[in-house]
């Protein structure tokens, strides 16, 4: 019969465990596998019925068993031991607070950084991540909390998140949403002074006030601060903002940004004057969906006085822009008249939505090919005066990229640095490997230590015996998630039986895991099915692959990718050799990493921006196998992994046919015979040297404290010392802005004149000969410390351009001319010449303003 009504029944915390809630509340938990295990503890099959999710777990657990855990003088030693680690770690000082004096110039260091992102992966039971940005997110905030670093995250509380995804009996991807219930979520809402929950408002056009409630999660030390537009005053067009993440059409993305930036923004600094929390003197847009934040801030300096351009210069001081993305596509541009309309400007050009913002100024901060797309890159770039890629050769693309925004400048002058992502430690090892870092190195934090040479002590037998267990513990849960896979898909259990025997826990296994986009080629390995065929088959030296991967919902040649790669694994023959695993989450791929024995990366280089899965395989014990892109292209060591060579030819289908002929080789004749290659008592000699000169020589560079670290020398720390600059003086914005205003109605008279050479014979000089550069500068009414004049010295290519320039700074003599003098100690043709440049305190690099006059 059918209940005329449900009830939910849930069990209340008794007095003498309610630190269980302090403890479940803080997402440290997460990466500190003593509190998982003490939830796992007080009732384990509570525990893995919610997914490992505390909080959802507590009040399910029957009231039996807590009054009996709240006796159990054991369980609450361990209890009081956590909630002790936990208070000791969030009030102690740590490395920021140790070294900001010297990292930071004391008062330069930053007071608080607020860190801007659409997503963030910190845990599944928080899934408001898709994948590569979100992960990087979550564990910028945990290495940031590890680090002591003063920041405050902002994202969205989106009410279904991500997609779920299953595959139907073709092998083609469906989408399926789960609603997320803030209830069973480790949020709290951001409760005001009057006791009711933290709002903040944005004003769309029309008139329609959307309002948006505040809730936080706190992350270690870090809170992130989740903006949500599904509250009961909002119509149901605004309650959709925040619905579905990277969902809907281009208007939808409009407004969640605007959320997001403008949202965001006034959420901080609400939050900081609620808490007494620092207000943020560094806003880091990690990517261009926030660019609006810029915005905002513009427009609240410009309601205090002052003008747009003073605003601006204030505002791109202590602002830090990351762009993620190595290809055009993969960069929001939003039509500028749509953007005209959220504007929305009143009678005298100024908006509705930012006061005081004057529309057509912000606009032309983002416009491109001829005003009619708005970049969201394009404002990154023009709201914060530094900005980064997130590895080297990212950060050389980007230059290449963006060249067009700083005119008269070579690529490599274009001031966009690179930070390499890294990986949070604690998150991504597995406790197997954990120990025997622990037995290495000692029970400390790993990540603070640069050298890792300890490691190299592991011997064959530990790591062998870890590498099994962590293979074994991959076959056992593929197994489980391919049978679920394919009831899901409409088959019957009965025919299933198969499942319970694919893959072997001895074989060599190679795991691939992507966001499935036609760049990454998830499918280059189905090159040669045949030949793919024998090296999965090889009765003597069996492989096989582990994949996994989303495609965005309206990516319609990376589904036909992944379909195509599904139907080869659905295959009889191979089925047991290569699986494909739906719904890539972090939980999953916390075990495809761990037992991964290669982690297989092919983009189609330099597309690849860093990724990241592939550091996760090595602090593991995993090997890389990868095309040079991202990350891998800076660390690359043929003693530690194996580099897939990038074919130099034009056309694509042929590049592909090569590079994956390289694969096959690679993997034939290098990979599968180290790791077959075993003793009489079959330990792994060669492997095992692999992987410890992996572990020694690439984990330490790749983990995220190491990039947080970078983050606050090279970028937070420049930023708070010039936001402070116009904070400690008023007429910093005034002073700058007229000194550009008077530079460039000047610099059309600025010129490089009556270039000398002396101490050259014949267009020669001997090897280490001194030489005298001296030129006249026309300086065009600016005065001597308005310009920077410099050498440029260099070898010449094929075009006559000078490449790899050295830069040697002039000084202006008693005779009015600029001069150096410099020693050529390389032999060779060297090209040179002599430019100016504009110079002030407030600039951040050469190229800043794009003017430049050249001999």
């Amino acid at each position: 019969m059918k209940p005329i009504s449900t009830i939910t029944v849930s069990s209340d915390l008794p007095a003498a465990l309610s630190p269980l809630r302090e403890l479940a509340m803080n997402l440290r938990w997460t990466w500190r596998r003593q509190t998982a295990d003490l939830f796992r503890t007080l009732d384990p099959a509570a525990f893995a019925a919610s997914d490992g999710n505390p909080i959802a777990m507590l009040p399910t657990v029957p009231a039996s068993r807590l009054a009996e855990a709240a006796r159990d003088e054991s369980f609450l030693s361990r209890m009081r031991g956590e909630i002790g680690d936990l208070r000791t770690y969030l009030d102690s000082g740590r490395w920021f607070q140790r070294t900001a004096g010297s990292t930071g110039g004391g008062a330069g260091a930053p007071t608080s950084v607020a860190y801007f992102s659409m997503e963030f992966g910190i845990t599944p039971t928080l899934p408001i991540y898709s994948g590569g940005l979100g992960i990087l997110a979550g564990d910028h905030l945990k290495s940031a909390s590890d680090l002591g670093v003063p920041l405050t995250a902002i994202g969205l509380l989106y009410q279904w998140g991500y997609f779920s995804q299953s595959l139907d009996r073709e092998g083609w991807q469906q989408e399926e949403y789960k609603l997320n219930d803030p209830a069973s979520l480790p949020v709290q809402e951001v409760r005001g002074e009057d006791g009711e929950q933290l709002t903040v408002s944005v004003t769309l056009p029309g008139g329609r006030e959307v309002a948006i409630a505040v809730w936080v999660a706190q992350v270690g030390r870090v809170p992130l601060l989740l903006l949500d537009t599904n509250v009961a005053s909002n119509d149901e067009d605004l309650r959709a903002i925040t619905d579905r993440l990277y969902g809907g059409d281009h208007e939808h993305r409009i407004v969640q940004e605007i959320v997001l930036g403008i949202g965001g923004v006034r959420a901080v600094e609400a939050y900081s004057r609620l808490t007494g929390a620092p207000a943020p003197t560094v806003f880091h847009l990690n990517e261009g969906h926030a660019g609006f934040s810029g915005l905002e801030r513009v427009g609240t300096l410009m309601q205090g006085g002052a003008s747009f351009a003073e605003a601006h210069a204030e505002v791109r001081a202590g602002t830090v822009f990351t762009t993620h993305t190595p290809v055009p596509a993969g960069i929001d541009r939003f039509d500028t008249d749509e953007l005209r309309r959220y504007l929305d400007a009143d009678e005298s050009g100024l908006s509705r939505l930012i006061p005081a913002l004057p529309v057509e100024a912000a606009l032309a901060l983002g416009t491109e090919e001829g005003g009619e797309v708005f970049n969201m890159a394009h404002l990154g770039f023009r709201i914060a005066q530094r900005a980064n890629g997130v590895a080297k050769l990212h950060g050389a693309v980007s230059r290449a990229m963006f060249q067009e925004l700083y005119p008269g400048f070579d690529v490599p002058e274009v001031p966009i640095t690179s930070v390499t992502n890294g990986v949070h430690r604690r998150t991504w090892t597995s406790p197997v490997m954990d120990d025997l870092y622990k037995k290495a190195l000692g029970d400390v934090d790993v990540s603070a230590l640069s050298d890792w040479s300890a490691l190299a002590a592991l011997t064959d037998h530990e790591l062998t015996g870890a590498r099994d267990r962590l293979r074994s513990d991959l076959v056992d849960m593929a197994r489980k998630h391919v049978k679920r896979a394919w009831l899901r898909r409409g088959a019957d259990e009965a025919e299933l039986g198969w499942t319970e025997h694919i893959l072997d826990p001895q074989a060599l296994t190679i795991g691939f895991a992507r966001r499935v986009s036609t760049y990454k080629r998830l499918t280059l390995m189905l090159s040669d099915p045949e030949r793919l065929r024998r090296i999965l088959l090889d009765p003597e030296r069996p492989v096989q692959f582990v994949i996994a991967g989303k495609s965005h919902p309206a990516d319609r040649p990376g589904k036909e990718f992944l379909q195509q790669l599904v139907r080869f694994a659905d295959e009889a023959g191979v089925r047991h050799r290569i699986v494909f695993l739906p719904d890539y989450d972090i939980r999953m791929a916390s075990v495809l990493i761990a037992g991964a024995d290669v982690w297989l990366n092919n983009p189609i280089r330099p597309e690849e921006a860093s990724g990241t899965s592939g550091m996760k395989a090595v602090l593991n014990g995993g090997l890389t196998f990868s095309v040079s892109d991202g990350w891998w292209d800076e660390m690359k060591d043929d003693e530690a992994g194996w580099t897939i060579p990038t074919a130099q030819v034009a056309d694509q289908h042929e590049r592909d046919r090569l590079e994956a002929n390289a694969l096959y080789e690679i993997l034939e004749n290098r990979i599968v015979p180290l790791f077959h290659e075993r003793d009489e008592r079959g330990l792994q000699h060669g492997w095992m040297e692999t992987v410890r000169t992996s572990l020694v020589r690439i984990a330490p560079q790749i983990t995220a404290a190491r990039m947080v670290r970078d983050y606050v020398t090279d970028l937070y720390t420049p930023a708070a010392r010039a936001a402070a600059r116009f904070a400690q003086d008023p007429s910093t914005a005034s002073s700058f802005t007229a000194w550009k205003e008077r530079v460039g109605a000047a610099w059309s008279q600025v010129a490089v004149q009556d270039v000398r050479l002396e101490g050259v014979e014949g267009g020669r000089v001997a090897t280490g000969g001194e030489v005298r550069l001296s030129a006249e500068v026309q300086r065009g009414g600016l005065e001597e410390q308005d310009l920077l004049v410099e050498a440029v010295l260099g070898p010449v290519d094929e075009k006559g351009e000078i490449i790899g320039g050295q830069l040697i700074p002039l000084r202006r003599g008693e005779d009015g001319r600029w001069a150096a003098r410099f020693a050529l100690t390389v032999p060779g043709e060297i090209g040179c010449t002599v430019r100016a440049t504009p110079q002030h305190p407030v600039l951040a690099s050469r190229a800043e303003l794009g003017l430049v006059a050249t001999a």
